[in-house]
């Protein structure tokens, strides 16, 4: 039987202030969610939904109801919200079904596999009316919001360039799983979306995308390297180099030391120039020219202090205060995932086809 669709919630039908959340999917982020939600108080984990028995043995020390179906799930336990953690293709059919549900949903990144796909769920969110957040957890690193506000201020004058590296080796183990080697699998939708993300988070939207990518460190089928040209419509120039089979520490996860699961180090990853100033992420220095200007006067660097925060956790509370209506604008919508999206199969359609492509107005 088709549920009946959820109305727009008024402020008195807003779930109270510790809303009951849903986990579907008990993956590696699903878990990771569980954890971050065990440290709180402010929610309560209402579910868990995992359909594979591995999963489920993993779920067996969790002190609540476990089921294999999610839309079973959501008519019996009815939550206030649910994590959608599942596989990529499935994220926007299970995201439609919990707000059919009356279900705020937190939707893990890539919103969808297509752009087709995230126009339907697109559609679904503004048809029922609830919350649903795009699960870009970079946007609420404390460091980026920092950046975001020098860059905004002006100080770094009208900026022109960016260059960013994700470079970084996966075990062979990594790809174990046959879809890690087929297309689709590789650095560029799994990893280079990421950067192609922060970058438009700090410099807006782009306009254009000229690519290259190689499998020659494996000879996968799928793509080890990838390098791409991105044309801001600003009119600023960004590069981007991602690898997933290079010795190198130049890539956000090791820089920025905002996961624990991996070694951080002191370095950047990230460059942004304008023509007053530049930037380095994350270590968040600024180089500017205290007087005359030219390739041949001192430059000063000043560091901003470094904004540490665990970003899961602010998006948890970002997501919370969503579904309570504290707050009413997701710092990453459906429609602004679209536009991350579009832009990362646009660096796999250029590298394919040798084309410039242009992205929609």
């Amino acid at each position: 039987m088709t549920p009946t669709p959820a109305t727009p919630p008024s402020p008195t039908d807003r779930p109270a202030q510790r809303p009951r959340i849903a986990v579907i999917g008990a993956g590696a982020i699903g878990r990771m969610h569980i954890g971050h939600m065990a440290q709180r108080t402010d929610m309560t984990l209402a579910a868990v939904v995992e359909p594979t028995p591995a999963g489920r043995l993993w779920t067996e020390s969790l002190a609540v109801p476990v089921f294999a179906d999610h839309l079973a799930m959501l008519e019996a336990v009815r939550p206030d919200a649910a994590i959608v953690a599942t596989p990529n293709a499935t994220h926007v059919d299970v995201a439609i079904d919990c707000l059919r549900h009356g279900a705020a949903a937190l939707v893990e990144k890539p919103v969808a596999d297509t752009l087709d796909e995230a126009r339907r769920l697109l559609a679904a969110e503004q048809e029922y009316g609830l919350p649903v957040l795009v699960g870009h957890h970079r946007r609420h690193n404390p460091i980026l919001r920092r950046a975001r506000d020098i860059v905004a201020s002006g100080r770094l004058g009208t900026v022109l360039s960016a260059t960013a590296l994700a470079t970084f080796l996966k075990p062979d183990s990594y790809f174990d799983m046959a879809w890690r080697r087929q297309a689709g699998g590789g650095p560029v939708l799994i990893n280079l979306i990421h950067d192609i993300d922060l970058l438009r988070f700090l410099m807006g939207d782009i306009q254009s995308i000229q690519a290259f990518s190689a499998n020659t460190a494996r000879g996968f089928e799928v793509e080890d390297t990838a390098a791409a040209i991105l044309r801001f419509k600003s009119g600023a120039l960004a590069t981007l180099s991602v690898s997933d089979a290079t010795t190198a520490p130049w890539n956000w996860d090791l820089a920025s030391g905002e996961a624990e699961h991996y070694p951080r180090q002191s370095i950047n990853s990230h460059y942004i120039s304008g023509t007053h100033g530049s930037l380095t992420l994350p270590q968040l220095e600024v180089w500017s020219y205290p007087g005359a200007r030219g390739w041949h006067d001192p430059l000063t660097q000043e560091r901003s202090a470094l904004h540490r925060g665990d970003p899961y956790q602010e998006q948890l509370r970002h997501f919370r205060a969503l579904v309570t209506g504290e707050e009413n604008q997701p710092v990453c919508s459906v429609q602004d995932a679209m536009r991350t999206l579009e832009a990362t199969l646009a660096v796999r359609t250029a590298a394919l086809t040798g084309q410039l492509v242009s992205l929609a107005a």
